[in-house]
């Protein structure tokens, strides 16, 4: 995953990329302007002396910048000879004077935001970083975002108003349109823009950064201590003090048993079970991440631990309650909601954040994102490849098989080896960081530029399950959060450890080597995660795993159908809840509960409960970013997507480092545009599709 600062007003309230685009066209709640009747004449009048002075050509950018400001201008602002001066000193008339605007306002944003993500970076040092116990002010610490006031400010002080008059804004139709015909000067001017589309009081920034602040912290500590699981003999299934968080250490554990065969069988069934009692929220709250007790996922029955398997002895005579965790899960997510809601009055063109995260973050519909999705769970190759797992499974498949691994190259390898084996090479993240040139050229970098991206990346080891934190200014560098136990890194760790490594790669090179800082980036979310995936595939190779041959490469492009099929589903989900609770913003947690119950029983049993056996089944719900990404989900489906086209584009170049540079150097353009420029082809599932079809064919 990767983590963008909250600093940045574009994670916190547009989706993690880009903000709002497009001029208000209604006044809504919220907004309190001078009078547009008031400012109407002295802005003719304005009109016409600039285009006296400055040539008739100047006329529709004039008349655009004016129209700009006075969509934000507020009672607050100043009166209508105040908007008169302001114009007056501000317009950029000249192109030398707009070129000399330009470079100024590109230096100051690359400053301020970069060292607005530092400060927040440091605030959450110790709540992000595995370093020993999180004390009471660190939460507060976490909370805090340096870049809450900014926009504020800069309305307060006419910074933003000077963006407005002289550089144009553009809608998402606008850029879809004309976009490709763009300069690489007028892509970063309508990113300038993007900053100051909203008028977002420092108080609805506040509120958003807090939720998340608040959801991560829930997230980062839901651990669940396997060793302390018991059927109802009092078995346990699962090694000493294997601690696992939810969900993502629970989901590859669960893939990891596949090696195993029929003996991994109850180990994933037990998996499951405990993923359907977080999901309802009858788990027990005495069992998150708490070694003090033994439980039984299936009655549910709660008891002292009878081994001990940490530093803290359990008390004599102590009863643990077996009272369920008081739907904590979905207060969470609602609380998260209800942040990120204050920003709607704010926001004329695109009025909630599910349309923020779609047209403003993804840069694409949400109708056509819901239409590629379906086109994937809907798929008749679905059943075709189920056919194929069940075949090599010797059983029917039951729900956990969603996440079936048996196509990825090496899953036939014992991870308990491949432990073993990391555990000694990376003992500490320090031995990860050495290894990192390494790592670079065996995933086909130059030394050169090895040693360069290995110089910009830090590591650090984490308290949840990993993420990448890539820098905002060019002077500062990326950092990579992993996962790192007391006995070194295991396979799960250095599997995550690589995915985020390609994300602070792409972060290097979209920050440092771009030619606009205000271009720095990728186009959302899943180009980003795409880029991610494509060094995650490469894991096994670099643990010098042999070359895959050609059945190989067939069977990975059957992962790729197969885990695309499975998160398009969640995302479905994660989309459909966010409508309920626009639909229901008065819930209860309960309320909410039932409802992502109920969403997640409904798209299981049209596109899983077919294929997997079971109706009703609740697993798609398990997803913690669905908690505290703010409707991120959807990202992976089409990360996945984007990946496989690309990966196409770099079995074809057989340059993974050169090809990775050249697609990376981009920018944030649209999403189509920047697909177009990298592989020849807009983003849509049609190559995964094609190949999954041939690869069928291989491996029958």
């Amino acid at each position: 995953m990767k983590l963008f600062g909250t600093a940045l007003l574009i994670a916190a309230l547009a989706g993690p990329q880009a903000l709002a685009q497009g001029i208000p066209g209604q006044v809504v709640s919220g907004w309190r302007p001078t009078s547009l009747t008031e400012l109407a004449p002295v802005s003719q009048r304005l009109l016409n002396a600039l285009v006296a002075q400055y040539g008739e050509g100047q006329r529709p950018r004039i008349e655009r910048g004016l129209k700009q400001v006075r969509t934000f201008w507020r009672a607050e602002d100043g009166d209508a000879k105040a908007f008169e001066t302001f114009v007056n000193t501000y317009f950029a008339g000249d192109p030398k004077a707009l070129d000399a605007l330009f470079g100024r306002l590109e230096f100051a944003m690359e400053s301020y935001f970069g060292h607005a993500h530092e400060i927040g970076r440091d605030f959450k040092w110790h709540t992000d970083l595995d370093l020993g116990p999180v004390l009471p002010v660190d939460e507060i610490l976490s909370g805090y975002d340096a870049g809450a006031h900014f926009i504020d400010d800069a309305f307060s002080n006419k910074l933003a108003f000077v963006v407005l008059l002289n550089f144009p804004m553009s809608d998402l139709n606008e850029r879809l349109k004309d976009g490709d015909t763009w300069t690489r000067r007028q892509w970063a001017e309508a990113r300038l823009v993007d900053l100051f589309a909203k008028r977002i009081p420092a108080e609805v920034n506040q509120a958003a950064a807090e939720a998340s602040g608040q959801a991560e912290r829930y997230i980062a500590s839901y651990n669940i201590w396997m060793h302390h699981l018991v059927d109802a003999k009092g078995n346990r299934l699962f090694e000493p003090k294997k601690r696992l968080l939810s969900h993502w250490n629970l989901r590859d554990e669960l893939k990891s048993r596949y090696a195993q065969g029929p003996a991994g069988l109850a180990h994933q069934r037990t998996i499951q079970k405990v993923m359907e009692r977080i999901v309802t929220q009858t788990i027990p709250a005495a069992v998150i991440d708490n070694p003090l007790v033994d439980w039984n996922p299936v009655t549910n029955e709660v008891r002292a631990a009878a081994v001990q398997d940490s530093d803290k002895a359990v008390p004599a005579g102590f009863k643990p309650s077996a009272a369920p965790e008081p739907d904590t899960r979905y207060k969470v997510l609602l609380d998260c909601f209800l942040a990120m809601k204050k920003a709607d009055p704010y926001s004329p063109t695109a009025p909630t954040h599910i349309a923020r995260s779609y047209d403003e973050g993804r840069q694409i519909p949400e109708a056509r994102v819901k239409k590629m999705l379906e086109e994937v769970c809907a798929s008749p190759l679905v059943k075709q490849v189920a056919q194929v797992i069940e075949t090599r499974l010797g059983r029917k498949l039951e729900p956990f098989d969603i996440w079936y691994n048996g196509f990825r190259p090496g899953a036939d390898l014992d991870e308990a080896k491949l432990d073993a084996i990391l555990k000694a090479k990376y003992p500490t993240p320090a031995a990860y960081k050495a290894d990192m040139p390494n790592l670079l050229r065996g995933l086909g970098f130059s030394p050169e530029r090895a040693a360069w991206l290995a110089c910009r990346i830090e590591v650090d080891p984490a308290r949840g399950s990993g993420h990448a934190m890539g820098a905002q200014m060019r002077s500062d560098n990326a950092h990579l959060r992993t996962r790192v136990g007391q006995d070194g890194m295991d396979y799960k760790g250095f599997n995550i450890a690589v995915h985020e490594m390609g994300h602070n790669v792409e972060q290097t090179f979209s920050l440092v080597n771009i030619d606009h800082w205000l271009l720095n980036g990728v186009p959302n979310t899943a180009f980003t995660e795409a880029l991610a995936f494509v060094f995650q595939a490469q894991d096994l190779k670099l643990l010098g795993q042999p070359a895959p041959d050609a059945k190989a490469l067939a069977e990975k492009t059957l992962n790729d159908f197969w885990m695309t099929y499975e998160i398009a589903g969640v995302g479905l989900v994660d989309t459909a809840v966010w409508h309920w609770m626009y639909e229901h913003p008065s819930a209860t947690p309960s309320q909410l509960k039932e409802a992502v119950l109920a969403i997640s029983k409904d798209v299981w049993n049209r596109y899983y409960a077919p294929v997997l056996g079971q109706k009703d089944c609740v697993l798609l719900g398990i997803y913690s970013h669905m908690i505290h990404s703010f409707l991120y989900l959807p990202d992976y489906p089409i990360g996945h997507m984007i990946a496989f086209q690309i990966e196409h584009e770099i079995e074809k170049t057989g340059k993974l480092g050169e090809t990775f540079e050249r697609m990376a150097t981009q920018g944030r353009l649209t999403p189509d545009l920047w697909m177009q420029k990298a592989t020849g082809r807009p983003v849509g599932p049609e190559a995964l599709l094609e190949a999954t079809e041939k690869a069928l064919k291989a491996v029958r």
